[in-house]
């Protein structure tokens, strides 16, 4: 892996930049050949991405891979290839005051390329959390640079090598390397930086960025809780929870993270929920489809908040259908892990967990649940399952979450027409179809005054010297 430096980033930001002020926007002839490129690479490196995403994880299912990363990345592109010459048309604004429209007055809102776009995408989606930005990043008119993960390096290397193949550097380029290189990219004048990893880490990214005062959006997450009414189909519930919590090992950072279930109803979610993961995946240690933890330092971390759980008397189930010995294996497997009544002082009820590990708690009332939400930081995404009309409006309009999915985990960010985003702590800005496309635009307002004499004896009124015209104007303005 040929690492970068400081040095050779700014220079490669300094060519695109210099392409891109000499080219001009792109058409949108462009724009879409820039789109079907990255369709084609996705398309026809499939199996190789697949491939090297396993080897990174030491375990992952080619069919979760392509689902997740690669089909995952396809829609978007697609998307936004069909809906870019829609969006890119000026867009009219009535004048204020409407006279002026009358007298010839336009009002307009262009969408402008910002120019060179950073993006620092993560380890648990490395090929979609590149690809799917590039939607919006493109059809937007810029050029990118990108810095993968280091920690799926063969992934990495691979979309190096791939982007390289179908782009000149002046339009795509990958940067490779580790912390160092992640810090000194960040601090790099983009035009616009979209982060997407952990809040720890988004600190000192924003900080990098202040430097240059690059605007940002930041994909992060939180925890989002899930919400069971009293009313909800239990076997569904279960069966769509587990699927969020074991899809890519629950590294995931839209995952639910915890559950509130009303008290009477914990033991049939549990027990919903063990026959769910069993159905799924009926063995665990050598199961191609069950994925492994990413590396030892994330195992030890999600074991450690089980450990403590254990130790501070919470009720811990291990869903491991086979009765596997998960401590002989040549992975980073954890079972499924159900943690039963955790109190606020562990720290599985503290950090984002990132992994398959459940804390299931109990409500006796609605308020309670939005209470205790309401009282944490606002997470990237929230979750409700039932049928009860009332139960469900009083939840999104009392909670603040980024986005939401009512009777399923995580689905709202694969509806390309929704903005896809946190607040607050779980990040800022968004993107996604037409919201991508904006978010990776600038907006230029654009005024043009007619030159008639009418308009002009008008506008005479509020040049110096001031009279009775302007006192006219002001009288007329200023009033209830």
């Amino acid at each position: 892996m040929t690492t970068m430096t400081a040095q050779s980033m700014r220079a490669l930001l300094d060519k695109q930049r210099a392409a891109y002020l000499r080219d001009g926007p792109p058409s949108a002839e462009v724009r879409i050949d820039r789109i079907d490129r990255c369709i084609g690479l996705l398309v026809d490196h499939q199996d190789e991405i697949a491939d090297a995403l396993n080897k990174d994880f030491g375990s992952r299912s080619p069919q979760m891979s392509k689902f997740t990363d690669v089909s995952g990345s396809i829609g978007p592109l697609k998307h936004a290839k069909e809906s870019v010459r829609k969006w890119m048309k000026v867009e009219k604004r009535p004048t204020t005051p409407a006279i002026l429209g009358w007298l010839g007055a336009k009002a307009e809102v262009h969408y402008q390329p910002l120019g060179v776009i950073g993006v620092i995408a993560p380890w648990n989606f490395p090929v979609n959390l590149t690809f799917a930005p590039l939607a919006g990043v493109l059809s937007a008119g810029n050029r990118c640079m990108i810095k993968p993960s280091e920690f799926t390096p063969a992934t990495s290397e691979l979309m190096a090598r791939m982007f390289k193949k179908a782009f000149d550097e002046a339009e795509i380029a990958v940067c490779l390397g580790g912390p160092e290189v992640g810090e000194a990219f960040s601090r790099l004048p983009f035009d616009h930086l979209l982060f997407t990893g952990a809040t720890s880490i988004a600190h000192h990214v924003m900080r990098a960025a202040a430097e240059n005062l690059t605007p940002l959006t930041l994909e992060l997450g939180g925890k989002s809780p899930v919400i069971v009414g009293q009313g909800a189909n239990m076997d569904l519930t279960a069966t769509r929870v587990m699927q969020g919590k074991t899809l890519n090992a629950g590294q995931i950072c839209l995952a639910p993270d915890y559950v509130f279930v009303a008290e009477g109803q914990r033991d049939e979610f549990v027990s919903k929920a063990t026959a769910a993961v069993t159905k799924m995946y009926p063995t665990l240690k050598d199961n191609p489809d069950y994925t492994s933890v990413i590396n030892q330092r994330h195992y030890d971390r999600l074991k450690g908040y089980i450990d403590e759980a254990k130790s501070k008397g919470a009720k811990v189930i291990e869903v491991n259908p086979a009765k596997e010995n998960l401590t002989q294996q040549p992975h980073h497997k954890i079972a499924p892990t159900i943690i039963l009544d955790p109190t606020d002082d562990m720290k599985v009820m503290q950090d984002e967990i990132f992994g398959p590990v459940l804390p299931v708690k109990t409500y006796k009332n609605l308020d309670e649940v939005i209470g205790y939400i309401n009282a944490k930081a606002r997470p990237l995404g929230l979750y409700y399952f039932g049928e009860d009309a009332g139960e469900k409006d009083r939840v999104l309009t009392r909670t603040t979450s980024g986005g939401v999915t009512i009777n399923d985990t995580i689905m709202h960010i694969a509806m390309e027409e929704l903005p896809f985003g946190g607040v607050g702590p779980s990040g800022m800005g968004a993107y996604h179809g037409l919201d991508g496309f904006r978010q990776f635009s600038h907006r230029k307002a654009v005024y043009q005054q007619p030159t008639s004499k009418m308009v002009d004896g008008q506008l005479a009124n509020m040049r110096a010297p001031y009279g009775e015209g302007i006192q006219k104007f002001l009288a007329q303005q200023i009033k209830r």
